[in-house]
């Protein structure tokens, strides 16, 4: 089962090009176990073959990102503080996640796009701090950018190599499926503290 994930990206991206891309990078920054590793290098194999343009699988990959951050950054600002009030926490936490973000906020969303796991997860705490969605825009573009282009440009140079490199690529299934099962059990033992108090 670990071992199809890899496979049916790639199968998807070689079937539907950018839009599969799209799809698949939409859901991976919605907080979704899509490896992006996978999507955007095998989308530069398919630029090495001539069936992608490198700059627009880098761009498109980016604005997918962006879109799957506003849904996560949408779920932390009127979703995850919502829970937090809800189990009798004040407003206080709230509003130490905002002075966290106000203080940090800029350099910690641009950087984190570019760290794999992080990447996928910083908007949560980013729409709980309510930054400011312009901000938080730009800062994630930017951020997606370079991680596109690196991942898009390993696909493409990778090229008439790409069996040894698909080999590689099906260990991320295992990856992605502990920080999976881990943030499950980060997020139930943080309700059951929350609970406790």
């Amino acid at each position: 089962m670990l071992n199809s994930l890899a496979n049916w990206v790639q199968d998807q991206v070689a079937a539907h090009g950018l839009s599969a891309v799209f799809v698949l990078m939409v859901l991976e920054s919605a907080c979704i176990p899509i490896p992006s590793e996978v999507t955007m290098v095998y989308a530069g194999y398919l630029v090495s073959q001539g069936d992608l343009v490198f700059w627009q699988a880098v761009l498109v990959g980016a604005f997918a990102n962006l879109v799957g951050s506003w849904i996560a950054w949408g779920v932390g600002a009127y979703g995850v503080d919502y829970a937090i009030l809800r189990y009798d926490h004040s407003t206080r936490r709230i509003d130490q996640a905002q002075r966290w973000f106000d203080r940090y906020g800029s350099p910690v969303v641009f950087f984190a796009r570019m760290v794999p796991l992080v990447r996928t997860f910083i908007s949560l705490p980013a729409g709980v701090a309510r930054m400011p969605l312009r901000r938080f825009s730009v800062l994630t573009f930017l951020g997606c950018l370079p991680w596109c282009f690196l991942l898009v440009w390993i696909g493409d140079a990778a090229g008439a190599n790409w069996d040894t490199w698909h080999h590689r690529l099906g260990y991320l299934d295992y990856l992605v499926a502990v920080a999976a099962v881990a943030l499950a059990g980060w997020w139930l033992l943080r309700r059951r503290r929350q609970s406790a108090v």
